[in-house]
């Protein structure tokens, strides 16, 4: 914590920013914007307000609580555990430590599977179920956007599934979405027409590398074997078991496991049409298996 005369001057707005954007400069590329936004939630405003009024006060309480926050993100704790929310295909998500931060990439694989919800009949039965649920950012994302849609929500993490169904309820499908502890695929029964993950993928060697906030997330939801590739190799293997006929499989892999996702995949699934899909940064982003090859 900082001590007084560090912060003795932080007794309205603009003189907080001035004394919080340098801690946040060693740690993030957007150090104001961060600023603002910690600033923000403890006003309980918006930034366009905080900004029109640099001589706003803070009470000693919001100051002690903003020094607090913009410390602990100088140390490297993520922003949205901090904020306590993360935004995700245009919806606001709850997250703690417990839960992997929703990221834009992931919504490349909501994209694909809408996609393919939409052109099943209006008539269909839709078992669709998301592997490694975390936050339930996919499922909650696909329920709303897919008013008929019943989903499972599926996680180890029994905290995970907590804040999972709190994201459900939040966004008012959490009659839609049931939630099954289990391991992958061990605890779900097929056939299912829809499987959707994002997947731990990091390699264990490459932890170190990792910035220091990403080290912050859950390792349950990240670390996945040496070539950080296990749990998508056990779960293409269940997955052979239960995928419907006609179904369609999306999961999210690493930028640079595309060729080792595919040869995985095409082991487990001989006659289906496969493909990588890139992300909007034109990253290899989501292995997108087809069980019915004409559908592909």
């Amino acid at each position: 914590m900082p001590t007084s005369s560090d912060s003795s001057s932080c007794d309205d707005v603009k003189s907080a920013l001035r004394w919080a954007i340098p801690r946040l400069a060693q740690i993030t590329a957007t150090p104001r914007l961060e600023a603002e936004l910690l600033l923000s939630r403890h006003l309980r405003t918006n930034r366009a307000h905080l900004l029109a009024h640099p001589e706003m006060p803070l009470s000693p309480a919001q100051r002690a609580a903003y020094e607090r926050d913009v410390c602990e993100r100088a140390t490297g704790t993520p922003l949205p555990y901090l904020t306590g929310e993360r935004e995700f295909f245009g919806l606001s998500f709850a997250v703690t430590p417990d839960v992997l931060i929703p990221r834009p990439e992931t919504e490349t694989l909501v994209e694909i599977a809408l996609a393919w919800l939409a052109r099943r009949p209006a008539q269909a039965v839709i078992r669709a179920v998301d592997v490694g649920a975390g936050s339930g950012c996919i499922t909650v994302a696909l329920a709303a956007h897919r008013p008929a849609l019943p989903i499972c929500a599926v996680d180890l993490s029994r905290a995970a599934l907590h804040i999972a169904r709190a994201n459900a309820a939040r966004h008012h499908v959490a009659a839609r979405v049931s939630f099954v502890q289990s391991d992958l695929l061990s605890a779900v029964d097929g056939p299912l027409d829809l499987i959707v993950s994002n997947p731990p993928y990091v390699a264990a060697e490459a932890w170190a590398a990792l910035p220091i906030s990403v080290q912050r997330e859950p390792r349950l939801a990240l670390l996945s074997g040496a070539e950080g590739l296990s749990a998508i190799r056990r779960l293409l293997e269940q997955a052979a078991r239960r995928l419907a006929p006609s179904g369609l499989l999306l999961i999210e892999i690493g930028e640079r496991q595309a060729n080792a996702a595919r040869t995985y995949a095409q082991a487990a699934f001989p006659d289906a049409s496969i493909r990588i899909v890139p992300d909007l940064a034109g990253k290899d982003r989501v292995l997108e298996i087809y069980a019915n090859p004409c559908e592909g």
